[in-house]
């Protein structure tokens, strides 16, 4: 953990302007400044980091940021979790701790085969946690995580939605979750989650990272071939949206890596290199395991392959070669 940390700082270093990032540069889920010391006591046993940082998150409403930081604290503590076992024995009420214990709770139950029962019998509790964490939103999305993963009816996953919008309206990792389970429960609504996205993207401000939820959903669409020839200018218009939105944040930016993981696979599977090879340039060193973990256990060599694929791409265009503009995209497939 603490030689990623150090080769995260010295990537970051080089990669204020971007170009090309040679392969063995590449970061795969690299922790960003904030979180990354946490990490590395978290390793040591020690709790105090990881719980100053939720603390901050809490007290300063960075909603954002506290969803992702207790998602990566609750991977983490999969496999080492003794800091937590400390902390939790030490502060037993402590807030921060408790939404890292329901979301590690959610995570150890969703691989078993029996996924929907444990988290049946898991909900009472993840719900009440959260019942008592005040404005606080994102124990809200853990528990709509643990709905969806209990096969919860449409009326109970309703009542939580509107636990988790009244605390933050615009919370992305609640909007998230709503549109996991619209897609889980319907598989073939596409049309119903892009209306879905589209109408939280319309209503959030600027610069709210809920406007990428198209592109999530977009993503939804990529299953099949028949939702990305019926939907094909709406999703385009995900992936603009969300270019718009990459555009607002410094190139080589850890925090919006995911945001452009996403996108340049989006784009990529609608034939779209040009956008997705500036998407590639712009996330610098930092490659996140969603989405390319899709249909492959080794994420990292997914996103080499196809940046590779964008260079070959990008020299068949060299000058000899026909360019191709946005009317003639390639038809979608996997890269």
């Amino acid at each position: 953990m603490l030689r990623a940390f150090l080769r995260t700082t010295a990537a970051r270093a080089r990669s204020r302007t971007p170009r090309s990032v040679p392969d063995d540069d590449v970061l795969l889920d690299a922790p960003d400044d904030r979180l990354a010391p946490a990490l590395v006591a978290a390793a040591r046993g020690d709790y105090a980091p990881a719980a100053g940082l939720l603390s901050t998150t809490r007290e300063h409403a960075e909603w954002e940021h506290r969803d992702r930081y207790a998602t990566r604290l609750a991977a983490f503590a999969r496999s080492r979790a003794e800091w937590l076992d400390t902390w939790r024995a030490t502060a037993p009420d402590d807030p921060d701790a408790l939404l890292i214990a329901a979301r590690l709770a959610v995570h150890r139950r969703w691989d078993s085969p029996a996924r929907a029962e444990l988290l049946r019998q898991l909900v009472p509790a993840v719900v009440g946690a959260a019942e008592i964490s005040g404005p606080d939103p994102v124990p809200w999305r853990t528990a709509l995580d643990a709905a969806r993963g209990a096969r919860a009816g449409h009326a109970e996953f309703e009542r939580l939605w509107a636990q988790a919008v009244r605390r933050s309206a615009h919370h992305y990792g609640c909007h998230v979750a709503a549109l996991q389970y619209l897609a889980a429960s319907s598989p073939g609504a596409h049309g119903e989650c892009l209306d879905f996205a589209e109408t939280a993207a319309q209503d959030a401000p600027e610069d709210a990272l809920v406007r990428a939820l198209p592109l999530r959903a977009a993503f939804t669409c990529l299953t099949t071939t028949a939702a990305v020839r019926t939907y094909r200018r709406r999703l385009d218009a995900a992936a603009d949206r969300a270019i718009a939105l990459s555009a607002a944040h410094p190139a080589a930016d850890p925090w919006t890596a995911e945001l452009r993981n996403l996108l340049a696979y989006v784009l990529l599977r609608l034939g779209r290199w040009q956008d997705a090879a500036e998407q590639l340039r712009l996330t610098g060193p930092y490659v996140t395991s969603f989405p390319w973990e899709r249909d492959t256990d080794d994420p990292l060599g997914h996103f080499l392959q196809a940046r590779a694929d964008v260079r070959a791409e990008a020299r068949a265009r060299a000058p000899g070669h026909p360019p191709r503009g946005r009317a003639e995209r390639s038809a979608p497939g996997d890269h």
